[in-house]
């Protein structure tokens, strides 16, 4: 089993994922910094712009503090679908179960949780911290999943010394996005990766299945 000792705590070929709980509801050489206009970027936001649909599936495991200063654990499986503008996250207990479904776009929010109203607001992060107590950085992982830095802030990469075409490492927008795997040929794309925040603490680990 992947993360044998995360549990739920209360009520978030490789291109078919993220997400995040509901019962606790849910990286060219050295380092340089990158601005938003750099040649990384522009290709990060060609890339999103010029494919109108793009899907992941895979498993995920959070760890985060809640409101009251508690630490929480959650994992399970996830499907991320984009189409446009619009990313829409559904995050699934290990049993198969939907928990929770977050649909993120430029207008506007949404978070639907089993047997509840959905919830709405002006941006996914305010509705998670919110709802939940953290939030899931859909806009920055629309780039980060690819994988490449955000063109809308600076950034720092670092390479994969022993392939200089895989990124190791992104920095951006107070966040930290080490990738541990890559596919394996002939399929390309990330496997694995972590996501972790300082403040307020929160750790993901994603496992992207090809």
């Amino acid at each position: 089993m992947l993360f044998p000792h995360l549990v739920f705590s209360t009520p978030a070929p490789r291109r078919a994922a993220l997400g995040l709980a509901a019962a606790a509801v849910v990286a060219l050489a050295g380092c340089a910094s990158v601005k938003p206009q750099g040649p990384s970027t522009s290709n990060a936001a060609t890339a999103v712009t010029a494919q109108t649909a793009r899907a992941y599936h895979g498993r995920f495991a959070v760890q985060y503090v809640d409101q009251n200063g508690q630490q929480r654990n959650a994992y399970g499986n996830f499907d991320w679908q984009e189409h446009g503008d619009t990313v829409t996250v559904q995050l699934r207990n290990p049993l198969g179960q939907t928990m929770a479904i977050v649909t993120s776009s430029p207008a506007t929010a949404t978070l639907e949780l089993p047997n509840r109203q959905p919830m709405t607001a002006d941006n996914v992060s305010t509705l998670m911290q919110n709802a939940l107590g953290f939030t899931l950085p859909v806009e920055g992982l629309r780039y980060w999943l690819q994988p490449s830095v955000a063109p809308t802030s600076r950034a720092t990469t670092e390479s994969d010394p022993q392939q200089q075409s895989h990124l190791k490492q992104i920095q951006q927008d107070g966040w930290t996005i080490d990738y541990l795997a890559y596919a394996d040929a002939p399929a390309t794309g990330v496997k694995r990766l972590n996501l972790e925040r300082s403040e307020p603490p929160l750790d993901i680990k994603l496992v992207l299945d090809q």
